[in-house]
């Protein structure tokens, strides 16, 4: 979450370049229950905040951001369904790890395009800037959804940093997570790999 934070700082990363999405997604895969839901959006609403009052000199919740973390809500929703299903793999040995990676890098893309397509369709459908493009036509929608709003880059180019930056980060964040597995084994995985003790024989002296 510190990571998270540190890289919505203008600036720091490539225009859309982000780790949001996919540690969003992550913390769904990897957190527990409860902290999985207020530890990122506590996160993302104090970080939000801050640049909106401190940065861009706006209103302190802009209406843009509802869609955001609507967006965000179904990453965690889907982290948790991912998680539960990685968690069925045997992954002890390295290519169980390796195929756990990759399946949360799946995921991570997966966001980036939920995100994308959300966040896009709801700044089309509510149009709280009143773009003239967005239009209530699938035109309209579509123009949201490559286009964008004239005077900014086209959304597209903007979909192909999240894409590239939430399949980066989410690779990161699950081998890390990997990494760390492997040098501290849980307890289930170690009574698994214990031989199991054989009864002593009794004394012959018992046996009479």
């Amino acid at each position: 979450m510190v990571l998270l934070a540190a890289t919505r700082w203008p600036g720091l990363l490539p225009p859309n370049f982000s780790a949001v999405y996919a540690l969003v997604f992550c913390a769904g895969v990897y957190f527990p229950k409860k902290l999985a839901w207020w530890l990122p959006f506590a996160t993302l609403l104090v970080t939000d905040i801050l640049l909106n009052v401190f940065y861009y000199h706006v209103s302190v919740f802009s209406a843009d951001l509802i869609g955001n973390y609507l967006s965000y809500a179904v990453l965690i929703l889907l982290g948790r369904g991912f998680g539960s299903w990685t968690r069925a793999l045997k992954t002890s040995s390295p290519a169980g790890a390796v195929l756990r990676v990759l399946i949360l890098i799946g995921g991570g893309l997966l966001s980036a395009i939920i995100f994308y397509i959300t966040s896009n369709t709801f700044s089309w459908f509510f149009n709280p800037f009143h773009n003239p493009e967005y239009v209530k036509t699938f035109l309209g929608w579509f123009t949201a959804l490559t286009k964008g709003t004239s005077g900014y880059a086209p959304t597209w180019e903007f979909f192909r940093s999240t894409l590239g930056s939430s399949g980066l980060f989410a690779g990161l964040f699950a081998g890390a997570m990997s990494l760390m597995e492997a040098l501290n084994p849980s307890e289930e995985e170690e009574n698994e790999e214990a031989p199991e003790e054989q009864p002593e024989e009794a004394p012959e002296e018992a046996k009479a």
